[in-house]
């Protein structure tokens, strides 16, 4: 959890707090999301991961002061001493925390590695738009809804 002395610190502050425990925020509601969530609970974890639906209340409970619409947007994940990890960092930070994968994210988090982890993050991005369901039309917008007038029939009848 992030907490006040952490939020006072500066950034470059931040570098220097050691991670032992990091909060994955993840779509409930994303096939691939919750295909991630459940890979990664799988993993023999060096540093532990709590995953929490984005904009949950236990989400808004941990971290008052997060942008939770943003964590809808791009993958975020917030360490134990107030870090916040979003898009390409927040995978690299994911795989660092696995056993198996983290020399992988130390591969990829140097600045050649970053264009192919931003790569992945954007083909990510891609099937998650393509397999969300389009929002519904609003009522009548295609021509065939009928909502009835508040005051009921709107036809007179002699």
């Amino acid at each position: 959890m992030a907490t006040a002395a952490a939020a006072d610190r500066g950034a470059t502050d931040l570098r220097s707090v050691p991670v032992r425990r990091l909060t994955v925020l993840y779509d409930a509601h994303c096939s691939l999301c919750t295909f991630v969530r459940n890979w990664l609970v799988r993993q023999q974890q060096l540093v532990p991961l709590d995953l929490v639906p984005a904009g949950s209340d236990e989400a808004r409970r941990r971290f008052p002061g997060l942008d939770h619409a943003a964590a809808y947007e791009e993958i975020t994940v917030v360490g134990d001493g107030g870090q916040v990890y979003r898009g390409a960092s927040a995978w690299i930070v994911c795989l660092w925390a696995l056993s198996a994968y983290r020399p992988l994210a130390h591969r990829i988090s140097t600045p050649s590695g970053m264009v192919f982890a931003r790569g992945a993050v954007l083909a990510a991005a891609r099937y998650r738009g393509s397999h969300w369901p389009p929002p519904p039309p609003a009522p009548g917008a295609n021509g065939w809804a009928y909502q009835q007038p508040a005051g009921g029939c709107d036809v007179r009848h002699a």
